[in-house]
């Protein structure tokens, strides 16, 4: 079951950190407007909002990994981040669209359940 946990936790700080390479250096790209199905206009003229937001999954991203690195002493630190994405995941659902629910917030709260689960 820790194993389980811990590549659940590892996942989504991967998905953390892919959001915040999409968010801080692809969002005007087209692998980035695609994604987030923006148009030029809208991607220019977002693009220093984004980068913050992209800081944010980074930060995200780094606790869970810290969290993994501190073992089975870091399980208190995981649940914290991965409550955060959560509530992320379901803040995003419900301002800009459902998708972030099952990208998001549904993964974070699986490896949370792992991660209590193992504790």
């Amino acid at each position: 079951m820790q194993t389980a946990a811990s590549l659940a936790t590892l996942l989504i700080a991967l998905l953390q950190s892919w959001i915040l390479i999409l968010e801080m250096f692809l969002w005007t790209h087209p692998l980035g407007k695609k994604t987030f199905r923006l148009s030029d206009e809208f991607a220019q003229a977002s693009r220093v909002l984004a980068a913050n937001q992209g800081l944010y999954n980074g930060f995200l991203a780094a606790g869970l990994l810290w969290g993994l690195w501190l073992g089975p002493e870091g399980v208190a630190i995981r649940l914290f981040f991965l409550a955060c994405v959560l509530v992320a995941g379901l803040y995003g659902a419900v301002s800009v669209g459902k998708k972030i629910l099952f990208v998001q917030g549904i993964p974070a709260a699986l490896a949370m359940g792992l991660v209590w689960l193992a504790a």
